[in-house]
């Protein structure tokens, strides 16, 4: 039997579109794969940040004594993520340490005979790798909306996102609650065509963002709406109800999982929250602690703050500080794509009822966190990179000739920004704010100095100022001593007595006292900076 090659046979056409389908996975394992090597980077230069002990602490204490003692203000799931890592590191823990969070994360560290670097990258690897899968889920949810090349664009502005970079290279929860939550409203998506899986499964994601970081809850009732919307009616109503059992349901999972009993000791001076917020946590179904966890939540919510913007110092909070900071923190390449993309869902007739999906959370989660308390980052809005990327893949339905080529630029545009930063992410602002060396100027906090480079400080001082007298103000929580670094605090001694090397991290900076300030001006120029972060003076 002969064949007549000329004829075409019916396996042809399959070949182009196997061969895009390798080429879309093989774009897809780049970026993430970058995504990852960035992360990895990051995560073994960075000594602790401000939150990390405490998590950690808390970590090996839900493994070892099965107890939610500390930490109570955030639920367990992060932690317990945490905790997967920690166990292969083997970390001690005093079965007698008595002290609060702070001291029991000092302890863990630096006190129980535990290496930090080590203990810490056991505690940030399962971060990077839940970061890298949110990647995943930004890639598909857009690939539904705009195709292929829209889920590889989300994917390109997830993966190259600094701020994403930065938080998820660290052992905290802003970025896997996020994530979880990015997840349910995925899966809710795809229940309108069909309820099941989908629906279960996000539950189960609803229900672990809930159990990661209380700041998720504001998003509940408009994913309890999508689930409605995917069966309608009577079917909506159950589909519904169904959702928020399974994500109490999660919830209750996980407290268990830590404490079967729940032996729950109130933690001292338990604040009392009364009027709506007081009826409201105790109607919610979820375990005694994680209540508890709601009014200490609220109770910092109620305190007043010191904040620092754009060089100027003040107490209480401004609503315009989420947003500027974004302004800072953003690529503009991704700024724009953002916008687009938002107008784009709005245009394109096809694409409306996604935006209901992609812009309604994160613009609740946002408008809430702007009336926060605690203007201390762009951590708190860490979902808009995540479901803006989405949004952003969008641009590429609308029909305009020069769609994908601006798009592919702009995209190009957010690579370059970030690549340049790299690897001090933290610290990153964008072209049009002078970059990460001058973010200290504008933001503070975990926008540019969360402690995270005194591991960069020892070896500075050790390489380039060998002997030298060394003044230290530092804002973290890393112990100094534990990296080589002997210093005295110049605000214990007259002003007249600090000669030598003045170091100072940017945050104590952007909110000094009167005698630091007075040190400050009267040290002149700045003879050295380590990571954006921490400013060096020299004094004769």
């Amino acid at each position: 039997m002969s064949v007549d090659l000329d004829e075409p046979t019916t396996a042809a056409p399959a070949r182009p579109r196997s061969r895009r389908r390798w080429l879309v996975a093989l774009l897809v394992a780049v970026l993430l794969g970058q995504m990852a090597a960035a992360m990895v980077v990051t995560a073994v230069q960075q000594t602790p940040t401000i939150d990390e002990p405490v998590y950690v602490g808390a970590a090996v204490t839900y493994v070892q004594q099965h107890s939610l003692r500390y930490n109570p203000e955030h639920p367990p799931l992060g932690k317990l993520i945490m905790a997967a890592g920690l166990v292969f590191a083997h970390p001690r823990l005093d079965p007698a340490f008595r002290g609060n969070q702070t001291a029991l994360g000092r302890h863990v560290l630096y006190e129980a005979g535990n290496d930090p670097d080590d203990l810490l990258l056991a505690a940030r690897l399962p971060m990077i790798v839940l970061t890298v899968l949110f990647g995943l889920v930004v890639f598909l949810f857009a690939r539904d909306l705009a195709g292929p090349r829209g889920g590889l664009l989300a994917l390109a502005l997830y993966a190259f996102s600094p701020d994403l970079i930065a938080h998820g290279s660290l052992a905290t929860l802003d970025v896997p609650a996020a994530g979880f939550l990015l997840t349910a409203t995925w899966l809710l998506w795809r229940a309108r065509g069909r309820l099941l899986p989908y629906l279960p499964l996000a539950g189960v994601a609803l229900g672990a963002a809930l159990a990661t970081r209380m700041s998720v809850l504001p998003a509940v009732p408009v994913l309890m709406l999508f689930a409605f919307l995917a069966g309608r009616r009577l079917r909506g109503v159950l589909a519904a109800a169904g959702l928020g059992v399974i994500a109490v349901a999660v919830v209750w999972v996980v407290y268990l999982a830590v404490d079967p009993t729940l032996r729950f000791l109130e933690p001292t001076g338990m604040p009392v929250i009364e009027g709506l917020r007081g009826l409201a946590v105790d109607l919610m179904p979820f375990p005694e602690p994680y209540r508890d966890g709601m009014r200490i939540q609220f109770a910092f919510e109620d305190r007043t703050y010191t904040g620092y913007l754009f060089g100027r110092t003040y107490r209480g909070e401004l609503w315009y500080y989420l947003p500027a900071a974004m302004l800072v923190k953003t690529p503009l390449g991704m700024l724009a794509l953002w916008l687009g993309g938002a107008l784009a869902l709005l245009a394109v007739p096809r694409l409306r009822i996604a935006a209901l999906y992609v812009l309604v959370p994160p613009a609740v989660l946002f408008v809430v966190a702007m009336t926060g308390a605690r203007d201390f980052g762009s951590r708190y809005a860490v979902f808009m990179p995540m479901f803006l990327a989405v949004a952003a893949a969008a641009v590429l339905a609308l029909r305009w000739r020069w769609a994908h080529v601006t798009a592919a630029v702009l995209a190009l545009f957010v690579a370059v920004s970030s690549l340049r930063t790299f690897p001090y992410y933290l610290p990153y602002s964008n072209e049009a704010f002078g970059g990460p060396d001058r973010t200290h100027l504008r933001l503070h906090d975990s926008n540019v100095d969360w402690g995270q480079d005194l591991g960069r400080l020892a070896d500075r001082l050790r390489e380039r100022y060998p002997g030298e007298r060394v003044w230290l103000v530092y804002k973290g929580a890393g112990v100094p001593a534990a990296y080589g670094i002997t210093a005295a605090n110049p605000l214990q001694v007259p002003a007249a007595d600090v000669h030598g090397l003045l170091v100072v991290s940017d945050s104590a900076a952007a909110k000094a006292g009167a005698r630091l300030k007075a040190l400050l001006r009267s040290s002149g120029e700045p003879v050295d900076e380590v990571g954006h972060s921490i400013t060096i003076y020299r004094r004769p």
